[in-house]
């Protein structure tokens, strides 16, 4: 079965693939209260180098995660959505530490 067949059937799979390149998370972060044009985006990511900022932004623009308006690069409502979901997941990270500090 082709790869994009695998990643059709899987959604979770091909998401997972995205948000696990380096500085997909860090740049979904940054641009989770107001718009930055690239300079400012990559000054956040400090000073992520401008070929991989450029790929990223790509990947996530191609994914319907990010757009580029007036004022800079957004998050789509999809995106928006996403961070909350991440929120949580960020939540329960916290409490699996926890529970991973007690068993030791």
């Amino acid at each position: 079965m082709p790869e994009n067949d695998k990643k059709a059937q899987r959604p979770i799979m091909a998401l997972l693939d995205i948000l696990g390149q380096r500085w997909v998370l860090r740049i979904i972060w940054e641009l989770r209260d107001a718009p930055l044009n690239f300079r400012a985006l990559r000054a956040r990511c400090d000073q992520i180098s401008p070929t991989v900022l450029n790929q990223r932004l790509t990947l996530l623009r191609d994914n319907g995660l990010v757009d580029l308006g007036d004022e800079g690069y957004v998050p789509t409502p999809l995106c928006e959505e996403l961070g909350e979901i991440l929120l949580q997941l960020t939540d329960w990270s916290r409490h699996w530490q926890q529970q991973q500090t007690q068993a030791d």
